[in-house]
């Protein structure tokens, strides 16, 4: 397995509009970024991931480029973000942004010349087709809710769009359009940015002829995923970027891959496969989903993400990379999804830190988590921001009648404005977060869970993972180390062991609020514990016998095994 420096970093997401505000307009921007630079840096990551920081209309909150040229003018300026990349790099860090190339903003000047005329040079740099029997071409359903096609009177034709209707898909089918988005990518390489992780990098082939769906729902639509995730040319596509741009960089690229299994990710992720670092997989995040998809909210279940992680695990080992994450800017908080957030809400976030940081894998944290932060529960619609939630109240409740009140429940579990709210930073007002009114209401809770009062806390989540971070600098087994799951059946513990050459670590993590004991399985026979490397409680005696542990709610333990004597 080749060493890598992107494999033995830890990287921290950051959403910039909710970061922190350094003008007082109640948006974070990357001067804001740049003066938080140093509590980053105590924290120890090692690289900062950026979400889209490029001019935008905001109708996805920077996912949809009209620019990719400029800074969107509520983070800053070209000179802010050079000040920026300059001090991240002072602090011995790096910067990987965001590449949204599946799709662009309708105001982007490529797409504004594309629906001029049939004729227009940029017509065939998105999707256009003519509609069919007096409807869409076909029946696919954006991610956002009702058609993934929008009719454009200019020139009589439709235009596909997979998430917003403001967000036309790219045609990566044109040559020209490759060189463009080549030509973009160089242009932040050689300003110095160290990589990029790429939006919904798996659907920029589409299947030719765009079928339908089958299954379509009552109003004729149906999910058209098959056709256009993992398309027929995605890895050729990736492969030519990786050729023309990636590979003359040292750089980390991740690409966001839904509906991916870990034999497609060898493909895109593949140490000799020449197209990216790393995949994001949404398997272990889609297990409190219900037949009825995302906002079906079920309960999750321990052995199932037992069997997810692992199997992920086992199959990308000596092969591709695993990215390791519980939380992002389109995933409700961890510790209210996986964890207890009120009572043992210390306790669980430290425990999930320690069953995510410990595997095989580059970990990722989503700015917030390293203190703790939780799910807010807006009483009303009016009060969140995201258009996907926006989206699907007004298909739910007001063109369908759906009880809202239900609905309101779903969005307060799994609403992607979950990890939008604004930063807290300390217990003054707006959670120090702004001076002036944020974009996004802050949670309420910030009185009690913020960053001031983490860092004067030696016990606290913070100061937790910034031990996990240090175990991982100093422990090579952490980072290439085999994993193993164990007391596969235990219906409280995961558990597992990490192997390099003689050393062994076993990982015990209790995942529930109430008192349970592991008992040494036979695999483990021949070993005894050599020393604690991390617990999230104080431990009671320094004598544990591995043969019997009782866990306490929520407890985490990181044992060094040595053989019996």
């Amino acid at each position: 397995m080749q060493h890598q420096w992107w494999k033995e970093a830890v990287v921290y997401q950051i959403y910039p509009r909710s970061f922190k505000d350094s003008n007082g307009d109640g948006i974070g921007d990357l001067n804001g970024i740049t003066e938080k630079l140093d509590y980053l840096q105590e924290l120890g990551v090692d690289v900062i991931w950026i979400c889209p920081i490029y001019a935008s209309p905001n109708d996805d909150n920077g996912y949809d480029i009209s620019n990719y040229y400029e800074i969107m003018k509520e983070f800053g300026t070209l000179q802010d973000f050079e000040r920026m990349l300059a001090e991240i790099h002072k602090r011995g860090m790096r910067l990987v942004m965001d590449l949204v190339v599946n799709h662009t903003s309708d105001e982007h000047a490529w797409f504004v010349e594309s629906r001029k005329s049939k004729d227009n040079p940029y017509r065939d740099f998105y999707i256009w087709r003519p509609g069919k029997n007096g409807r869409e071409p076909n029946n696919w359903l954006s991610y956002f809710s009702g058609s993934a096609w929008q009719f454009d009177e200019t020139t009589g034709e439709y235009y596909l769009h997979l998430f917003s209707r403001k967000q036309p898909d790219l045609n990566w089918e044109n040559d020209q359009l490759r060189k463009a988005v080549y030509e973009m990518m160089r242009f932040w390489l050689d300003k110095g940015i160290d990589g990029f992780r790429m939006d919904v990098i798996n659907h920029i082939s589409k299947v030719p002829g765009l079928p339908d769906a089958p299954n379509p729902n009552s109003q004729g639509y149906a999910w058209g995923g098959e056709f256009f995730a993992n398309g027929p040319r995605v890895h050729e596509f990736i492969q030519e970027m990786n050729r023309e741009v990636l590979s003359h960089y040292d750089i980390m690229t991740v690409g966001e891959t839904g509906a991916v299994t870990p034999h497609d990710a060898i493909l895109y992720a593949g140490e000799d496969r020449h197209e990216l670092n790393m995949v994001f997989q949404f398997e272990h995040t889609d297990l409190d989903a219900g037949p009825g998809g995302k906002w079906d909210v079920v309960p999750w279940k321990l052995s199932d993400l037992k069997e997810v992680m692992s199997r992920w695990q086992y199959e990308l080992y000596g092969k591709a990379w695993n990215s390791l994450y519980l939380n992002n800017h389109d995933q409700p908080r961890s510790v209210s999804r996986f964890g207890d957030d009120k009572k043992y809400r210390v306790e669980s976030a430290k425990m999930l830190a320690t069953f995510l940081h410990l595997q095989q894998g580059t970990p990722y944290i989503y700015q917030g988590e390293e203190i703790g932060m939780t799910n807010v529960a807006f009483s009303s619609i009016e009060d969140y921001r995201d258009v996907e939630i926006h989206n699907l109240w007004r298909e739910r409740v007001i063109e369908s009648g759906e009880d809202p009140e239900r609905l309101l429940q779903a969005i307060h579990q799994k609403g992607r404005d979950n990890a939008r709210t604004p930063m807290q930073w300390n217990a003054g007002e707006n959670a120090g977060f702004s001076t002036a009114k944020p974009w996004i209401q802050v949670n309420p809770n910030y009185r009690e869970i913020n960053v001031e009062a983490e860092l004067a806390n030696p016990n606290s989540i913070f100061h937790y993972y910034q031990q996990l971070i240090q175990l991982r600098k100093q422990n090579p087994l952490v980072v290439y180390g085999r994993y193993q799951l164990i007391s596969e059946e235990h219906p409280d513990i995961y558990a597992y062991t990490r192997t390099m050459n003689e050393n062994v670590w076993l990982v015990l993590c209790n995942f529930y609020g109430r008192e349970t004991v592991w008992e040494k399985p036979k695999e483990l026979a021949s070993y005894q514990i050599a020393e604690l490397k991390l617990g999230n409680y104080p431990i009671q005696s320094t004598h544990l016998s591995i043969d019997r542990i009782s866990l306490r709610p929520y407890e985490a333990l990181v044992l060094a095994l040595q053989p019996n004597l």
